[in-house]
């Protein structure tokens, strides 16, 4: 008696590619080992030879020519910035990073996805991240377990650890813009009110982070959602969400005096700055400085720490301060100029950043022109400002900050959901499901 294979569910079989991306956040939530690393990068790998392998197994035609071209031209800048790096190690070692993160990554991410509900599963994985690693935070707030933050353990940076102070803030930070977005959107009332209701629990850990480039990445992201979705609405929100902080900070007093200081330090920047933004003012001009004497293609992948003495002022600290419950004291040395476009401009040069950010561009622009048309027809509202806002957030982050760490990841998982939305075509996502709606969409409908 032979035995014959049960083919899947149409909708579990849509589903099923998307299944490998959405591991990749969830693996996230898990704690990181003593030296920082985690199993999300190595998944992110298997993912893209996993879609590699069903390439061919599918035999479907990889990208079309215009996301081959969009996501294939930071190629162009690393490689001549590989070369030119000042060991064959350290070339080598910074084109993988970049290319995992830029280029294979996002690519994957395109190719596996199938619709938007895949999309949406996604995007949840993000917001339960963001969750997971907030509770963590919140914890670590109430428990003076944190980072050291002004001679007390209060600063929340979830399983990431006191080394990577950035990661919580990156996780929350992501999972309120997809909470946001999904709010919005025009899927059913009970994903809106969920999405909502985890986007305000998002704010506390996020405020218990003390970023200040992810308060100012995320404040810019959820206003631009808003107003995508007309003004009326986005002065419900923002009155509602100032509610939410007045009774979280001032009602319950949660570290409100600490809060209040690091906000008004934004302001105080060009006045009275502190040593983090000496240093990050310090780091920028000789990253300029770096640039100007190497214009065209720079001085090679991870060349910035070899050149950075040679062009920073005495201003310059000898590194940052870490410390917290579990980990000794010590001074992390300031390798980046904490300015993604600053980096690639010393590292890679005109050429590289043109190449770059070039790529980051079209994304935007092809995904907001989408966006808009979308907002006036119907269905993928939500997909839209999930995907437009995760770039939008990535980008103005890169002001204050760049890759590095396990949370890198999940900027690369960012990169590919926005690159499916902006490169997939109508063809692709709306039909034929937008003759026949979903049945969510349907009753809104209705």
């Amino acid at each position: 008696m032979s035995l014959a294979l049960t083919p899947l569910p149409r909708r579990v079989a849509a589903l099923a590619p998307a299944l490998p991306v959405m591991a990749v956040p969830a693996l996230l939530a898990l704690p990181l080992t003593a030296d920082g690393a985690g199993p999300a990068d190595v998944l992110s790998g298997l993912v893209v030879v996993y879609c590699v392998f069903r390439l061919l197994f599918e035999r479907r035609r990889p990208l079309s020519p215009a996301a081959a071209v969009v996501l294939g031209l930071p190629v162009v800048g690393l490689a001549l910035a590989a070369m030119g790096a000042f060991s064959s190690q350290a070339g080598l070692t910074g084109l993988g990073r970049y290319l995992q993160t830029f280029v294979l990554v996002p690519a994957a991410v395109l190719l596996l996805l199938r619709d938007r509900s895949g999309f949406r599963l996604v995007a949840w994985s993000f917001v339960g991240l963001g969750l997971c690693q907030g509770a963590v935070g919140v914890h670590q707030f109430v428990t003076r377990t944190g980072a050291s933050y002004q001679g007390e353990n209060i600063r929340a940076v979830g399983t990431f650890g006191a080394h990577d102070v950035m990661g919580m803030a990156t996780a929350v930070a992501l999972g309120v813009v997809c909470a946001v977005g999904i709010a919005l959107g025009r899927v059913s009332v009970r994903q809106r009110v969920a999405a909502a209701a985890c986007a305000l629990v998002l704010l506390l850990p996020l405020a218990l982070s003390f970023s200040r480039g992810a308060w100012i990445a995320t404040v810019l992201t959820c206003t631009l959602q808003l107003v995508l979705t007309g003004l009326r609405r986005a002065l419900k929100v923002a009155a509602a969400t100032f509610a939410a902080g007045v009774i979280l900070v001032g009602g319950f007093g949660v570290g409100s005096a600490v809060l209040q200081e690091r906000i008004d330090s934004i302001a105080q920047v060009a006045d009275a700055p502190d040593q983090s933004v000496v240093d990050r003012y310090t780091l920028w001009a000789s990253a300029t400085d770096i640039w100007r004497q190497h214009p065209l293609t720079g001085v090679g992948l991870k060349g910035f720490p070899e050149y950075r003495d040679g062009h920073a002022t005495l201003a310059l600290s000898s590194g940052s301060e870490t410390d917290g419950p579990g980990m000794k004291y010590q001074r992390q040395p300031l390798l980046s100029p904490h300015n993604m476009y600053l980096l690639v401009l010393s590292e890679q040069g005109l050429i590289g950043l043109l190449a770059l950010a070039g790529s980051w561009l079209a994304l935007l622009v092809c995904g907001t022109r989408r966006l808009v048309r979308v907002r006036a027809r119907g269905p993928g509202l939500d997909c839209g400002l999930v995907a437009c806002g995760l770039l939008v957030w990535t980008l103005t982050d890169f002001v204050y900050g760049d890759i590095g760490g396990p949370s890198t990841v999940l900027m690369a998982v960012s990169m590919g959901l926005g690159a499916w939305w902006a490169l997939t075509g109508e063809a692709r996502v709306d039909a034929p499901r937008s003759e026949v709606p979903e049945p969510a969409e349907e009753a809104l409908a209705r």
